[in-house]
């Protein structure tokens, strides 16, 4: 059987959350990697909790571990990643799950 993943990633950028370069960052994000065709349901945030510090998350989900896989080696999501991830993101956790159940 073949589970359905939630893909989560919480972070901070290096950039005052209302700058320029914080707003360019998370609208290029949505932009590209939303159109990764196996992509279901992708979704950025903004952190209100004081109970962490990172700033920002994003959520998407994907049909199965095949789809997951294939995201995290698209073109697409490398290149942004090589681009934009590794320079201007300073902190991030990333948390992957299953679904269980019906």
């Amino acid at each position: 059987m073949n589970n359905g993943i939630r893909h989560m990633v919480v972070f901070t950028l290096r950039y005052p959350p209302e700058s320029d370069e914080t707003r360019e960052f998370l609208s290029d994000a949505r932009d590209r990697l939303s159109a990764i065709p196996v992509v279901q349901r992708f979704e950025a945030f903004r952190q209100v909790s004081r109970k962490n510090e990172y700033q920002y998350g994003f959520s998407m989900e994907f049909a199965g571990s095949d789809e997951y896989r294939e995201y995290n080696e698209h073109p697409a999501h490398v290149a942004f990643v090589n681009e934009r991830w590794k320079i201007e993101v300073t902190d991030f956790l990333e948390i992957d799950f299953e679904s269980v159940g019906d």
